[in-house]
């Protein structure tokens, strides 16, 4: 059997094709362009010393509940995970917020008469994490392993989120809906944008939205370790171009988006094989806002502090409405902001006595238009003197965060837009393999999609490995 492998980037998926591949006895290399290994998962001094920011994610439900990751002992190289009392808050103009409790049984009671609709919508899902994770986050089966229960989550993830809201009476449960389903970056009446809400409030329920003590480095920090201790190793500041920079190995895994693969390996591919990449299409960026801030966020609604995400959006027409904008290439006046506050939690964050906060919301790609002030309104309407607590400030644009990370391709965080047209063969009906025989993709570009979960990086090793047996 062959035994050596290289992996190109060092984000979550491309560490984990590295361990899986480091696990079948191969020895591997991962090479990063960044001093850092981590891709999105990184975290940074942004804005002032002593406070520490996540680059990109900054909240894990998914790395808490994926199969992968569960199975390796990422507690004992350092990974700690730190739960909120709930997972996410979204509040209203009247000084209220609705929270979603992380108990299930607690969220019926709490919903009132939506309950037993929320309960409906997720109990079989949430009582069979286990099954439910193994196949949803992964690719498409043929014959699911798991097929009345797939059965049962399809009926509605091929539904739009509006049309699944309806099932709710009240509009606080249809607005906290429309904040779950929003992280899609499609339009709330898309197909598909429904199974995303009903993913993130399953998780919710059934592993909880923790985020990792210390930030997000911590995660990939485990990962290296283990990686590391199989026989791995990790070569930062090395930027690869071309595969033309490469000694010979036998496996090739990328955990770049089309863009990057047709740049490194385009020498080796088939004609047709690149035109299907480069008609691959990236989806809204994302424009993001770090905060150094003397005070914890003063929210109207104290509930708001029970919960490190925090949905800022109003009501399930108003973030549908900006959603929809976007997804049309318009900006929104009163954007749909996802805020996060994990020093409320995490006091390694900041300063005894200081905190620190990111928000981002949705710009169309690459767009190079202001969005801070739109933020900030927005976060004081809910939080009134919010303005009042900055000590710095940290902006990163869709350019912005593609120069520190290259898939983040116009500010695309989901390495390509997961609607109907692009998410069955993702980015081709060849899955992880691409039209190179030794060459395989490995990143968010590649099902299940986006998310840190490490899942793609898993499927496509397994998938070389396979091809190789």
């Amino acid at each position: 059997m062959p035994n050596n492998a290289c992996v190109i980037g060092s984000g979550p998926n491309g560490l984990a094709a590295a361990i899986v591949l480091a696990h079948a006895g191969l020895g591997v290399e991962v090479f990063e362009a960044q001093s850092t290994p981590g891709g999105a998962v990184r975290t940074m001094e942004l804005t002032l010393p002593g406070f520490w920011h996540d680059f990109g994610a900054a909240v894990f439900p998914l790395a808490a509940g994926s199969p992968f990751f569960s199975s390796l002992p990422l507690e004992t190289h350092g990974l700690e995970w730190v739960h909120p009392e709930a997972p996410v808050a979204h509040p209203f103009d009247d000084g209220s917020a609705v929270v979603l409790e992380r108990n299930l049984d607690d969220a019926k009671c709490s919903l009132g008469e939506d309950g037993n609709a929320w309960a409906d919508l997720l109990q079989p899902f949430v009582e069979r994490w286990p099954q439910f994770a193994a196949e949803v986050l992964g690719p498409i089966p043929w014959l699911p392993n798991h097929p009345l229960l797939m059965i049962r989550f399809g009926w509605n993830a091929f539904r739009s989120a509006r049309s699944i809201a309806h099932r709710f009476r009240h509009e606080r449960t249809r607005a906290l809906f429309a904040g779950l389903a929003a992280h899609s970056f499609l339009s709330l009446d898309e197909s598909l944008s429904g199974a995303f809400g009903i993913l993130l409030a399953v998780t919710a329920h059934a592993v909880g939205w923790p985020i990792a003590r210390g930030g997000s480095q911590s995660i990939t920090n485990a990962l290296c370790s283990h990686l590391g201790q199989l026989g791995g190793k990790v070569r930062s500041s090395v930027r690869i171009d071309s595969l033309s920079q490469l000694p010979d190995y036998d496996r090739i895994l990328c955990d770049v988006t089309p863009r990057q693969l047709l740049q490194i390996a385009g020498a080796e591919l088939r004609e047709s094989y690149k035109r299907i990449l480069q008609r691959f299409r990236y989806g809204p960026g994302a424009y993001k806002v770090d905060y150094a801030l003397n005070a914890p966020i003063p929210w109207k609604s104290t509930d708001c502090s029970r919960a490190a995400t925090v949905h800022l959006g109003g009501t399930f027409a108003e973030i549908a409405s900006s959603e929809h904008m976007v997804r049309n290439g318009c900006l929104a006046d009163r954007p749909f902001v996802l805020l996060v506050q994990p020093s409320l939690f995490d006091k390694s964050r900041a300063p005894a006595g200081k905190h620190t906060a990111w928000a981002y919301c949705h710009v169309p790609n690459g767009s190079t238009d202001e969005m801070l002030p739109r933020i900030e309104s927005q976060i004081e309407r809910f939080a009134p003197g919010f303005r009042d607590c900055i000590l710095a400030r940290h902006v990163l644009s869709p350019a912005g965060l593609e120069q520190r990370d290259s898939n983040l391709v116009g500010g695309d965080i989901s390495g390509g837009i997961a609607d109907l047209r692009q998410f069955v063969f993702r980015p081709s009906w060849r899955g992880y393999r691409t039209s190179a025989a030794s060459v395989y993709i490995c990143s968010a570009s590649t099902p299940p999609g986006g998310g840190v979960h490490g899942m793609c990086g898993y499927h496509a090793a397994r998938s070389a490995l396979s091809k190789a047996a």
